[in-house]
């Protein structure tokens, strides 16, 4: 068995780097810790943090495939943040104008969450603390 510590990050790819980035930051509030333009790639890699905690490498590459759109697809499903109120989340993407899934309530926690999707059409999961 391994001795993980933590999830360290999660690469995302995108296909409008700026779409995505004004997503990431304006949209979710993740702040930039680095961002570095690879000549010889022509692609930028981008350093992501929530909070102090870095999450989220995302990369830009000229074009590249799209997504599958099959949510039951193999591979990554959705990325899951966690909000203190949903409630609150709610109205906030509805004042930004993200267009988003009503809320759910999981069977299993009792916890509400609900989903919209990045500029790729990544899901994005918020989950009630």
């Amino acid at each position: 068995m391994l001795h993980l510590n933590k999830i360290h990050h999660i690469a995302i790819i995108c296909s409008d780097y700026r779409l995505s980035l004004d997503f990431y930051t304006r949209i979710l509030g993740l702040k930039v810790l680095a961002e570095h333009y690879r000549e010889a790639r022509m692609s930028y890699k981008t350093d992501l943090a929530l909070g102090e905690d870095y999450v989220i490498e995302l990369f830009s590459f000229p074009s590249p495939p799209q997504r599958v759109t099959n949510p039951e697809a193999a591979g990554l499903r959705h990325l899951a943040f966690e909000v203190d109120d949903i409630a609150q989340t709610v109205r906030e993407l509805d004042a930004l104008g993200v267009s988003h899934e009503e809320l759910r309530t999981d069977e299993n926690t009792g916890k509400r969450f609900l989903f919209f999707h990045d500029p790729d059409g990544l899901p994005i999961e918020v989950y009630e603390k």
